[in-house]
Order: C-alpha cells, then structure tokens, then sequence
C-alpha cells in the first residue's frame, strides 16, 4: 500500500509548494549505509527510506552531517540520492510527493551550483547549503549574503539555509543576516542546527516582511531536542538526525503540540531530548550504533562508518550508555510502531 506522510498541517505538498512553501512536518537527515567493500549499500539505503516514509515523516534530507557526504566523491553522492528518489517513487502516495532535501555544501558560488544541478538530475526537490567558512576570518556578512544570492539566482532547485556553525568553521549567522538572505525567492527555508529558539522566534516573525508578506518561508529547527520548543514559537517542524532512529517519536510531538496536548507533548520531548543528548554527544557514529537496537539486528551491518572514523563496538561502554539512555524512547517508538500496525489491520 502507499505511504502517505503525515504532516504537521493538512496541506498537501502540491498545496503549500504553489505558496512556494516547504510542507510543515519532520524531516530526517539521512545516515549513509556502505557494503564491507566500502561502497554505497543501495539495498540499506533505500530500507531505510522506506522505513522513514512509513513512520509518517514529511521528507527526507540526503548528504546532510549526519550522511558523511564529505566523505563520498560526486559520483558516489548521485547514487545515494538516485537511490532515495527512486524507493520514494516506489514507497510514497503519489498524490503526496515528498521533498528530498539533498545537501549541496562547497566553498565556492560555482561548485555550489554545479552540485545543485547535480542533485536534481538525481532527483532532489531542493538543495540545503551551509554558508562557506574556510575563510572565515576574512568573509563578512554581505559576502556570505551574496554567496547564498548567486548561488539561488543560478540553481535550478530552491534553496534552504543550513545555519550549523560547528560544521562552517564557526559561522554563525544571525537573523539579521538571515533575513537578509531570505529576501530571495529562490531561497525558501532554513534549517537552525544552532539551537537558537529566539532566533527562530524571529525569523518566524520577520520573514513575511522581507517576502512581500508572503509566509512561504520554512522554518526549523535542526535538533531533536527542542522540537517542541521550535513549535511553540511558529517553528514549521523539525530536521533532526535523532529520527533516524525515532521518527514516529518525533512525529507524535508534532501531533500532540498540534491537538492542544501540551503536557502529553511535553513529557515525549523530555524523553527525546534525553535520548538525543547522546546522539549529539556521540554525533553520527552514534546514531549508526543505535540501528539495531532500534530497527533490529538486522541492521548491524549498517553501523560502519567511513573511514577514518570506526564504528562503536556492539559490546562496548559507549553503546551501552547510548542503550540505557535511549530506552525510554525505544518502548515509545515500539508501542507507536505497535499501535501503527493494530490500525493498519483494523
């Protein structure tokens, strides 16, 4: 049967994209799966994508930091995206498209743009682009304002903004600076791994006044641990690694904050936010450990990395920190699981 994903708002994808706005819900930054040979695992890849697409998530982010893209060559980055495009062919509710998010980071204009069209010939829907940082100590703030203008001006996918300064040696933009960038139309959201709710808050609140009062400017946060923080100050969802291993978790805060469940959303978020310490502690080696024991021992043979980073051992003190410290979200995704499939066969 299809998937169909399930939304923070009713709109359909078709709906909000003609608004030019990026359907509200979680997104999931995808962690790349390789054979023992060391190439791409294209059967895990797209088990996975299936598996996201059935938890309910809203889209799906490839070669974000959680996907080791800069561990992979040019070719290597369009097989993962060829292979998710073509599972979500396969596994979603056509009258329901899902945006594929494909991370598109370089240091120049030109090799920007050259992996946006790359991406989408793969079959990404949008690109998400840090701002360049290796020269940070002589990038302003117009040049970084102008980077992200040219790069939208020539890119045949829509952009989003990833703010994430641990990954752009130390950029940090703040929302002056955003909302600046957001100006052009061809930049359509932004994705705040900075964990800066006030700055949420207003980008929320000031990107209709530089969009033409347009509200078709996606905003998110870039962390598990504060998905309902994000919501309670207009945050349009979530683009959070942790669910990867969670996603009918991270959905259901969603799904509570939008019921007026406030206490129930709250206590969730506790237990999430618990767990994905340790997945932003451990980063994506972490993340990788915990696929077994989240999606069954099945999955032991997507928890390599590339190298030079080695995977956690199986039986070691970290996973075992990492276990004991997300259980609490491993009975809630399994009783969702549960409860998914009791409806399913009701």
């Amino acid at each position: 049967m299809p998937i169909t994903p399930t939304n923070l708002s009713t709109e359909s994808f078709e709906e909000q994209s003609q608004f030019g706005r990026l359907p509200s819900g979680v997104y999931v930054p995808m962690l790349a799966f390789f054979t023992p040979t060391d190439e791409i695992d294209i059967p895990a890849t797209q088990r996975h994508t299936a598996r996201l697409l059935a938890a309910g998530v809203t889209g799906l982010v490839v070669h974000g930091s959680n996907g080791e893209a800069v561990h992979m060559s040019r070719r290597e980055r369009r097989q993962v995206i060829e292979a998710v495009a073509d599972a979500v062919r396969h596994e979603a509710d056509s009258h329901c498209p899902v945006p594929i998010l494909a991370g598109c980071c370089a240091q120049s204009v030109r090799e920007t743009v050259e992996l946006c069209q790359e991406s989408k010939e793969a079959g990404a829907t949008h690109a998400l682009v840090l701002p360049p940082g290796y020269y940070a100590g002589i990038l302003n703030k117009d040049l970084i304002v102008e980077f992200f203008h040219n790069v939208a001006s020539q890119s045949p996918i829509p952009l989003l903004i990833y703010n994430f300064p641990a990954a752009a040696n130390g950029v940090d933009l703040d929302s002056d600076t955003l909302l600046r960038i957001a100006a052009h139309d061809g930049i359509v959201g932004v994705k705040l791994t900075c964990g800066n709710t006030g700055k949420l808050a207003r980008l929320v609140a000031e990107t209709p006044k530089v969009r033409n009062g347009k509200r078709d400017f996606f905003v998110a946060g870039g962390s598990a641990d504060f998905v309902l923080q994000g919501l309670v100050v207009g945050a349009h969802g979530t683009i959070s690694g942790f669910a990867n291993l969670a996603p009918r978790a991270c959905v259901r805060i969603g799904a509570l904050f939008e019921q007026g469940k406030l206490a129930e959303a709250r206590d969730l978020q506790h237990e999430v936010a618990k767990a994905d310490w340790l997945a932003i502690r451990y980063g994506f080696v972490g993340v990788k450990a915990a696929m077994p024991y989240f999606h069954g021992q099945g999955e032991l043979s997507t928890v390599e990395p590339r190298s030079p980073f080695k995977q956690l051992p199986q039986d070691g003190p970290s996973v075992k920190e990492i276990q004991d410290g997300m259980a609490g979200v491993l009975e809630i995704e399994q009783r969702l699981v549960a409860e998914a499939a009791a409806a399913a066969t009701a």
